[in-house]
């Protein structure tokens, strides 16, 4: 596994794989690697010949209240788990490197894909997303760029804006990986005292409920989310949202009747959690993705 910070050093290592007739994945993560990250590099090395994932901490996606500097870090142990998951190229910039000269005065940004879920809570978070996916896919220029469904109105966006703006990648959503218990594995979860953690396996038993509630026919957006916020209730948690959308643009909807995502957010203790469910209709009989 080569390892490099220099975006010189990685477009000569990628123009060589190019040259060479290789076909180039990206995985970008903010490092603190987990399972949940290596099923992204098991898919990428499923559809790519070379897979290259980027380790960066991006500072324009996070608030000023946010965690930027708390945001859990170790480079040593994400190389190795790397290395042994098959990756062949790690990219892992400085903030310098990425933005020099300081906050970048260039942002690209989408308009009402923004407004609820994350969106709504975190002002200005999918811009510094978006900006830095646009600059990692422009400096890797990959075939494939590999991407989380839990971060799903991430994924979203970023489908959006890869689209709207002609970038020649394929934008690949991969499935939520959970603990045994069903809580989504993040990087997070660290956080988590003893009796939290333990809480915060109430946000995947909502999803179930919801799927419940729609398999048996409820398709009342406002029914299947109340039914849902009974679930999460906990001493610890606090529900920031809970809402169904419409998967193409992540406007509320009222009924349930083409793709859409059921998805939420909470605090358990201090920590925020996300989690959803995409739910699809052929003939009027759902199927999920959960």
């Amino acid at each position: 596994m080569l390892v490099t910070g220099n975006i010189d050093e990685l477009k000569a290592l990628i123009r060589a794989h190019r040259a060479d007739g290789r076909k180039i994945s990206l995985v970008p993560t903010m490092g603190y690697l987990h399972e949940g990250h290596l099923r992204l590099v098991d898919l990428a090395k499923e559809r790519s010949d070379i897979v290259v994932m980027s380790i960066f901490v991006n500072p324009t996606q996070f608030g000023l209240k946010e965690d930027f500097q708390r945001y859990p870090r170790d480079i040593p142990r994400d190389l190795k788990l790397a290395d042994g998951r098959g990756v062949h190229i790690i990219f892992s910039p400085e903030v310098e490197t990425m933005y020099p000269g300081g906050t970048p005065l260039s942002f690209v940004d989408i308009h009402r894909l923004t407004d609820s879920l994350c969106g709504a809570s975190r002002p200005g978070h999918f811009r510094g997303v978006l900006t830095v996916v646009a600059k990692l896919l422009h400096i890797v220029e990959p075939d494939i760029a590999v991407f989380g469904r839990k971060d799903i109105q991430q994924l979203v966006v970023i489908e959006r804006m890869a689209r709207e703006l002609d970038f020649p990648v394929e934008i690949v959503g991969a499935p939520t990986v959970r603990e045994r218990d069903g809580l989504a594995i993040s990087s997070r979860n660290i956080y988590l005292s003893r009796a939290e953690r333990a809480e915060a396996v109430h946000l995947y038993q909502a999803l179930l409920k919801g799927r419940e509630l729609i398999r048996g026919g409820e398709r009342a957006a406002r029914r299947i989310t109340s039914a849902m916020e009974k679930v999460l209730a906990g001493p610890a948690t606090r529900i920031d949202y809970l809402s169904a959308v419409n998967y193409l643009d992540l406007q509320p909807i009222e009924v349930l009747r083409e793709k859409g995502i059921v998805a939420l957010a909470a605090f358990v203790g201090s920590t925020r959690l996300i989690d959803n469910f995409i739910v699809e209709f052929t003939d009027g009989e759902p199927s999920f993705s959960i």
